[in-house]
């Protein structure tokens, strides 16, 4: 046989990696020791014998392997032939667990083979066994017992007999790789491989080849090999630790590190390694176990201690902390190391129990004598005692503190100023800092303290000189400059605060250790969105637009796009095949195999539709989707499938978790109105949108309203009034019977110009469920007026005068209609039209009490039916008025955003006066129409 014949290179422990079978010879000495068994009587020293013989032999084989390679395997391919991407030591970790779970499984099966057993051997009241019989089949219980123990101690314990061929090809090799001929020692090698494949020195020797050839990967993978048909040799282990760690493989360091120690748990060496991995991966707790351990192999380490107990305050653990040192201090209760003394008594002020670190400080200090105690521990002292409020004993303790010597004890000076900061006695911490003060290591630190101390203590001036001197030590300090503006603003010190947060004129990039550029101070969210709010403030509307609105408007953007493109889960092999069977049977046995199964007519139209609109869908919104891909970094591939993804993932937005605060609502909505007084309309409209499908499921109704109103207020002045129609329809539906909210619709309708087909779908919608609301029917009558649809513009309005007869819009609206009837074509009884016309009309001259615009109208009609004598008069009325001008009606629900335009809006005269001469122009009175547009069209 070829080698790698039969062997599948995908999953190669299918076959072939069992324990081994016991050899024929040991076969026949079990059935001989059985028959001698069966033929004596007592059997006893036939059992002890062999029992003893099997466990020799277990100790001799504890150093091999657990499995072995066996059948048409050939180890060679795990190096030579393996393809996978599964590396060797996880093919090793994958033979171990399923031996393991075959081992638990056949002990398992044992165990309840002996509960079964128990059962038979236990007397039961309804039969009549005897003590002897049940004696019997507890003695050939036990006996089977043993005999199986005895065979798996035997089968374990069983060594590799090599034979002198085997041995002369090892020498040989050894002697070639001695030589320098490395392809011969391979050659043979890879011989006694297949003559003995669970021999670990052929591998080893393959390893010691290839490193020889420079071939490192390949010598680590027959070491692993070696090292796995001999688990004890520790060192061939630490060796693959070495040599996993050089290559970079750290899983693979892991697994061998775990081998060499469980193959020498004394080694310390061993764990030392583990720990220092650990620290490297950043997992500090196990770190601190490592070290732990050490220092329970070797108690008189005390540098393992410290270093345990120190990674366990890193990471929180303070009670593993304090029971590791309490013990160490039972143990050492006159010579123990103040420095453990001192770990001890950091835990428990870490845990505020000032008592019993108080208590070991104490016993230390008697302990140690008249000797110099450390001047750190009576610092701690004090400190218990500030905090346990004994001042006296805190002072005496804190005395040793000077500020000659402040350079020296400055870290012992900090903790007790922060000990009185934090009991709020700022004062005494500013007598501590003080002495710190022209400390340069600690210049920036101090600086900060001080300056918190004068803030807490209300003296501003002192703290923002403080602040300053903080700042100009660690410029990069977010916290600090922030609280320095916020002071300089409530003083009244805006623009010094301002120029705190604007980014300087010629910024210097700042490049991290691995070479990209660090975020600056002035790119931090919380800088820009102070700095915008002084803007606002100050009522800077375009520079608060330049801070802030480009950090909105990209965060809601990427999350927009977070929304719409969602990664897809790889499908696994089985989930496929199930969709296969769902959309055709596969089966070659059958005619019908390749045909789809049938399903009825409705259901394939109703598939059918849906794949129609679903390629529509797509059709239509794949250049937004890709546009807006482009706008967040993203480039965007799509092949016309289902699962459209993105070839890479979309870039972090800038303000991430943006609507957590509910102070970003009252922000944009500042920022949408700062952009509307700058005519910047589209912009605001498109934040408005994107936070309404952001957030469309968890924003309150009452903030929705707001956005919504907002909407329809800036889409009344956009460009294209189509974009924001949708707001101003939904505040219509809403609100059908305030006349502000039709006000503002109709304002967007008029800008439309009919080019908006669902707008005239709305307005029947409204007509029909609303049929007692009279603005959907002005509308609906303006727009037939429109278009010279005078009759059913007419219907609409007496629709509306029957609702509000007293209104002075509907019977102008009326009025004029009629009269515009008349003068068409295909009516017959005109005289009769006009006159209701001028009925409507003059009932509009009462209403509003012969007004100037009443009037203007009554004689516009007039003029325009050829009564030019009536009308003549009615101007003349008109221009006898002097009209005052008149709020316009809100055109939304926020009366405070309506403008009042130039004075002078409601004065008809101009117009009157121009229809006026006119008329006397017409009638040959040139002299007098001159008159009349001197008097009252010149300025």
């Amino acid at each position: 046989m070829e080698s790698g014949d039969d062997f599948d290179t995908d999953n190669p422990f299918e076959e072939g990696l069992n324990p081994p079978d016991p050899s024929p010879a040991d076969s026949e000495e079990a059935d001989e020791g059985e028959g001698e068994d069966e033929d004596n009587d007592d059997g006893n020293k036939g059992e002890e014998h062999e029992e003893e013989e099997g466990e020799d032999e277990m100790e001799e084989g504890d150093d091999e392997a657990t499995v072995t390679f066996e059948g048409v395997m050939n180890p060679l391919d795990f190096v030579e032939g393996n393809t996978s991407e599964v590396q060797l030591y996880q093919q090793f970790e994958r033979i171990e667990y399923e031996h393991e779970a075959l081992a638990e499984r056949k002990r398992k099966r044992i165990e309840l083979a002996n509960q079964g057993q128990e059962l038979v051997q236990r007397p039961r009241k309804n039969i009549g066994a005897t003590l002897e019989e049940v004696a019997e089949v507890m003695n050939l219980g036990d006996r089977k017992r043993r005999k199986k123990a005895k065979k798996r101690g035997r089968r374990k314990g069983s060594r590799i007999n090599l034979s002198p061929e085997i041995t002369k090809k090892l020498g040989d090799a050894n002697l070639h790789y001695a030589h320098g001929r490395y392809e011969d020692a391979i050659s043979l090698m890879k011989e006694v491989v297949w003559l003995a494949p669970n021999l670990p020195d052929p591998y080893h020797t393959l390893g010691l080849v290839y490193n020889s050839k420079g071939d490192k990967k390949k010598a680590t993978e027959f070491y692993m090999i070696a090292a796995f048909l001999s688990p004890k040799n520790t060192s061939l282990w630490k060796r693959l630790v070495t040599c996993s760690i050089e290559q970079g493989n750290i899983g693979q360091a892991w697994y061998c590190l775990t081998k060499a120690i469980s193959a020498d748990e004394n080694d310390v060496s061993l764990r030392y390694q583990q720990a220092s991995l650990y620290l490297e991966a950043g997992d500090f707790l196990k770190a601190a176990k490592s070290y732990q351990e050490i220092a329970e192999k070797r108690p008189d380490n005390v540098e393992a201690l410290k270093k345990a107990t120190s990674l366990y305050n890193q990471c929180g653990q303070y009670e593993s902390s304090i029971s590791i040192l309490e013990r160490y201090l039972e143990d050492h209760p006159t010579d123990a190391d103040l420095a453990m003394v001192d770990l001890l008594t950091s835990s428990y002020m870490e845990q505020k129990d000032y008592t019993k670190a108080l208590h070991h400080i104490v016993h230390a200090e008697r302990v140690c004598g008249f000797g110099e105690f450390p001047s750190y521990l009576t610092i701690k002292k004090g400190i218990c005692y500030l905090h346990l409020a004994d001042m006296e004993k805190a002072e005496i303790c804190f005395k040793h503190l000077e500020r000659e010597n402040a350079e020296h004890q400055a870290d012992l000076i900090i903790a007790a100023a922060n000990s009185f900061a934090e009991l709020q006695q700022y004062e005494s911490a500013l007598k501590y800092y003080l002495m710190l003060e022209g400390c340069s290591s600690y210049n920036g630190l101090v600086s900060l303290k001080i300056a918190n101390c004068y803030l807490a203590l209300n003296e501003a001036a002192s703290a923002i000189q403080f602040f300053y001197k903080a700042l100009g030590a660690h410029e990069d300090d977010i916290d600090t400059r922030l609280t320095l503006a916020s002071l300089l603003a409530e003083k009244n010190r805006e623009d010094e605060a301002i120029k705190l947060l604007s980014p300087p004129q010629n910024p210097e990039l700042s490049e991290d250790e691995d070479g990209t550029n660090s975020e600056q101070w002035w790119c931090n969210v919380k800088v820009k969105l102070k700095l915008s709010q002084l803007y606002r403030s100050r009522g800077m509307l375009e520079a608060f637009v330049e801070v802030i609105y480009p950090l909105v408007h990209d965060s809601l953007k990427i999350d927009s796009m977070h929304q719409k493109v969602k990664q897809r889960r790889r499908l696994s092999r089985s989930e496929l095949l199930e969709r296969v069977k769902v959309l055709g049977d596969h089966q070659t046995d059958s005619v019908f195999g390749h045909f789809r199964r049938p399903a009825s007519k409705s259901d394939l139209l109703k598939a059918t539709r849906a794949r129609r609109k679903l390629l529509e869908k797509r059709a239509s919104g794949k250049e937004d989707k890709t546009s807006a891909a482009m706008d967040t970094g993203l480039e965007w591939e799509s092949d016309d499938s289902e699962d459209e993804i993105p070839q890479q993932p979309l870039k972090a937005p800038p303000w991430p978790d943006f609507f957590k605060d509910e102070e970003n609502f009252n922000l944009i909505s500042d920022l949408c109105r700062a952009l509307t007084s700058l005519r910047r309309y589209s912009e605001a409209l498109e934040l408005i949108t994107l936070s309404l499908k952001i957030t469309y499921k968890t924003l309150p109704t009452e903030k929705k309203e707001k956005f919504r109103s907002l909407g329809a207020e800036i889409a009344v002045n956009i460009t294209d009034p189509s974009d924001g129609f949708d707001y101003v329809r939904y505040l219509v539906q809403q609100h059908p019977q305030i006349k502000a909210a039709w006000n503002c619709y109709y304002k967007l309708v008029l800008r439309l110009e009919n080019r908006l087909s669902k707008h005239h779908k709305f307005l029947h919608h409204m007509r029909v469920v609303h049929k007692d609301v009279v603005p959907p029917m002005i509308i609906s009558g303006n727009q037939f007026t429109m278009i010279s649809q005078h009759q059913v513009a007419a219907r609409e309005y007496l629709e509306a005068y029957k609702q509000m007869p007293e209104s002075p819009l509907i019977n102008l609206c009326a009025g004029t209609a009629l009269i515009n009837l008349a003068l068409g074509l295909r009516l017959q009884n005109k005289q009769q039209c006009v006159a209701q016309g001028l009925a409507f009309l003059y009932n509009n001259l009462r209403i509003c009490e012969n007004s100037q615009e009443s009037l203007y109208n009554l004689g516009r009609a007039c003029h325009h039916v050829g009564l030019v004598t009536l009308a003549a008069s009615y101007y003349e009325k008109a221009l006898a008025i002097h009209q005052e001008d008149l709020p316009l009606p809100a055109v939304m629900m926020d009366k405070d955003a309506v403008k009042t335009p130039k004075p002078g809006y409601s004065d008809l005269r101009r117009e009157a006066a121009y229809n006026l001469h006119l008329i006397y122009k017409n009638s040959g009175a040139f002299d007098l129409a001159r008159q009349v547009l001197r008097d009252y069209c010149t300025f």
